[in-house]
């Protein structure tokens, strides 16, 4: 049973979405994608116990041995990525696509939970396929899902947000697809461990390069590394309050597990970092997406827009991590995958609370709503107080790790800009507080909390936020391991 783990964190959630259109009554379909999901979870939690006991597992499909077969895998990495994703989805999924008839009626709303379970299950197989061009497949999926999801919000902007992200996902993927055509050209095979095996030779050769130059850019558009981030604030803004927070803690997440791949398992560090010397590039953009996001969030009006301009601030922290390309860097960028996908899950979902409650999402909307909901407000300031890394949070074990990361590589001027990225967040997470806190509420301001339906998850994310950054064995310390495991295979 454990050699089938892989496949069945796929299959379960790819073949839950037809059946979901089959069944179409309301309740029922909410039951069954709700315990898909967290089947799924479940079989996520079990993957990466026994990867910690035993090592990666692999799975050949139809008794095809990689090469010539699609092999799926399952290692320390990737483990760590799908139980973020499979374990937010569960959380959000049964939040369904709004409340109170803020998005689709009742009688469609089958066709959310469909594209929700093929967008789940597309994000876990980019995470769990070894072969390349499955890679592109499984983004695809997931990709046409999001689109499908982000174009239910109840405003008509939300169908142009959706567009828009059809637009620039579609490029990233053509990218995608052009860089993998051109390492099947120079190696013969889909295969990443014999892509990494039968690179080596062929490095120096200019379409290797321009396959790296492709799939950069293509994986960049997809994780939203700045300036490719046009798509996100629009599609995250117009999207239902669920859906916003799905994608903002999974899809940039497994793009960046992919860029991970990428740099460190398939083309190397010493290709990478020496031959093409992108750390520093790297670390420019990353500095640009760290200041320009959280300036850009400062100037909202909109909490949703807030949030997502902090997403574009918060992905650039992932990629300084990367940059560095020490255990330390890996660590911060990999553990900040977990972090944030609790700290902005949770925040949209409080988000979601506000809307469901008030019907806008408008910070000028929210004065004196801490009084009025101080459950939902409490969630949304403490996840800010993370975004911020302020200590007993996981935001504060990111930035340990990524400030530890620099003072090792003898950059203290990127110690420093953390350090003063973090006061931008203080900004943004305060104009929000000092509105709900600190002015007199709405005459229409609602009295009493949103639904327990959606204020439990909440606190489920933003509870983890907490715990996870006193107890940290089971983010960072798995983190760690994936990043030495990383760099092991790199050299």
């Amino acid at each position: 049973m454990i050699e089938h783990l892989p496949v069945l964190q796929i299959v379960i959630p790819l073949l839950g979405a037809p059946v979901c259109l089959l069944l179409r009554a309301r309740g029922a379909v909410l039951v069954f994608a709700t315990a898909v999901a967290w089947c799924t979870f479940a079989i996520a939690l079990a993957s990466i116990g026994i990867v910690l006991e035993q090592g990666e597992v692999v799975y050949a499909l139809g008794g095809w041995v990689a090469p010539l077969g699609i092999e799926y895998r399952i290692d320390l990495l990737n483990a760590f990525v799908i139980t973020v994703v499979s374990g937010v989805g569960a959380i959000v999924l049964p939040i369904g696509p709004g409340i109170h008839g803020h998005t689709v009626s009742a009688s469609r709303e089958y066709l959310y939970y469909a594209a929700f379970l093929l967008c789940m299950a597309g994000l876990l197989g980019v995470a769990i396929t070894g072969d390349i061009f499955n890679v592109f497949v499984f983004l695809e999926i997931s990709s046409l899902a999001a689109y499908t999801l982000v174009a239910l919000g109840n405003q008509r902007r939300a169908l142009r947000a959706a567009f828009s992200y059809l637009v620039m996902g579609t490029i990233g993927g053509t990218f995608v697809l052009i860089g993998i055509g051109f390492l099947y050209q120079m190696t013969g095979t889909l295969n990443m461990a014999d892509l990494a095996r039968l690179l080596p030779a062929v490095l120096d050769n200019r379409a290797v390069h321009a396959a790296f130059a492709f799939l950069l850019v293509g994986v960049g558009i997809k994780l939203a590394v700045f300036p490719l981030h046009q798509w996100l604030p629009n599609a995250y803004t117009y999207a239902p309050p669920a859906v916003s927070a799905f994608l903002a803690a999974t899809a940039t997440k497994v793009a960046y597990y992919l860029l991970l791949r990428l740099v460190f398992t398939i083309f190397g560090i010493g290709f990478v970092f020496g031959a093409l010397g992108i750390a520093p590039l790297l670390q420019v953009i990353s500095l640009a997406a760290m200041f320009i996001g959280a300036l850009a969030a400062i100037n909202q009006t909109d909490l949703k827009r807030l949030l997502a301009y902090s997403s574009v601030s918060q992905i650039g922290y992932m990629t300084l991590g990367l940059s560095f390309g020490s255990v330390a860097g890996l660590t911060g960028g990999l553990v900040h995958v977990a972090n944030h996908a609790l700290m902005k899950g949770g925040m949209f979902l409080a988000v979601a609370c506000i809307v469901a409650r008030t019907g806008t999402s408008a910070i000028a909307d929210l004065r004196g709503l801490g009084r009025r909901m101080p459950a939902t407000m409490a969630a949304f300031a403490l996840g800010g107080l993370g975004l911020i890394g302020v200590p007993l949070t996981v935001g504060f074990i990111s930035k340990w790790y990524l400030v530890l990361a620099a003072i090792e590589a003898g950059q203290m001027l990127l110690a420093f800009a953390i350090l003063v990225s973090s006061l931008l967040a203080a900004v943004y997470v305060w104009r929000v507080v000092e509105v709900a806190w600190f002015q007199e509420p709405l005459q229409s301001a609602p009295h009493g909390e949103a639904p327990l339906r959606l204020l439990i998850p909440t606190w489920v994310l933003i509870g983890a936020s907490l715990y996870f950054g006193v107890a940290t064995d089971l983010t960072a310390g798995i983190a760690a391991q994936a990043a030495e495991q990383l760099l092991e295979v790199a050299r």
